[in-house]
């Protein structure tokens, strides 16, 4: 074993062993501080209920730090790599000019997605609509761009440097309650009341409706759902409910299923739901 060893070439070493056991090595600790991390942040998360976020960014800055020493170590390691490193860098300023417009759309996008990471407009996890374009729960935020998964189980990976000059609208941040509204047209021969009291009846009955109304709203006789006119148009009074669920999903199920059973109580008592008229006039030849 000693004379195979002995046998091969310092050359080989430097050269071949010594850059693929730096890598290794990197791969390693990248993926021990992975695991490490992972096991505290995410109980930590659980636990203190703190927004993981943060925790998920700062595991990918870790791998590409750890990379990156672990690249700039094997070209100092190498004399050739070094020497050849100083003389591009010193000597070439066109090639670190076109470098440099490379690297600025990757820079853009870790910058970016600092902030986004320090501002917190959305959080992994949230709910999120980008410029009503795209729309999905965040999975991850990385170094170079945004994961979300849309309602087909699609990812939509999108840089952090587009998303962070997006109009986003996130139904978590804050509160994750939403009003659905839900508006239906019906004919000036229906019965006006009849119809908001089946509306106010049918969301009321949904499982999942929640009651969102204040005590002194209570107090003062504010009904669970409130049902308004919005409107007269060509052949319809146009109403308007204010159903509340208590998540984005669970708003958009109900709202669905709204339709379906308001559509059959209308039908079974009577209430029309209009279609527009059109009224031709034929004349004949003078």
């Amino acid at each position: 074993m000693a004379d195979i060893v002995s046998g091969i070439s310092p050359l080989l070493i430097r050269y071949v062993f010594v850059p693929i056991l730096i890598i290794l090595l990197a791969l390693l600790i990248t993926k021990f501080f992975r695991i490490l991390m992972h096991r505290y942040f995410e109980k930590s998360s659980r636990i203190l209920r703190v927004d993981p976020t943060r925790y998920r960014f700062f595991k990918n800055a870790v791998s590409f730090i750890i990379f990156l020493l672990a690249f700039i170590i094997i070209f100092y390691t190498i004399p050739e790599l070094r020497t050849i490193g100083v003389s591009l860098f010193a000597g070439a300023g066109i090639f670190a000019i076109i470098i440099g417009f490379a690297s600025q759309a990757a820079f853009a996008n870790i910058i970016s997605g600092i902030f986004i990471v320090a501002s917190r407009p959305f959080r992994v996890g949230d709910y999120i609509r980008i410029s009503d374009e795209y729309m999905g729960v965040v999975e991850d935020i990385t170094l170079r761009h945004t994961v979300i998964r849309n309602n087909e189980n699609r990812r939509i990976i999108i840089p952090n440097a587009v998303i962070n000059n997006q109009t986003i609208i996130n139904s978590n941040i804050v509160d994750e309650k939403v009003c659905s509204l839900i508006e239906i047209g019906i004919s000036y021969d229906s019965d006006l009341d009849r119809a908001i009291g089946i509306i106010q009846d049918e969301v009321t009955k949904h499982p999942m409706s929640i009651d969102n109304r204040t005590e002194e709203d209570i107090n003062e006789g504010t009904p669970r759902v409130v049902v308004r006119v919005m409107g007269f148009g060509e052949s319809s009074v146009m109403l308007r409910a204010y159903a509340w669920a208590s998540s984005s999903f669970n708003a958009f199920v109900m709202r669905t299923d709204l339709f379906r059973t308001i559509k059959a109580r209308f039908d079974n008592e009577g209430i029309e739901i209009p279609f527009p008229y059109r009224t031709i006039v034929m004349k004949g030849n003078k």
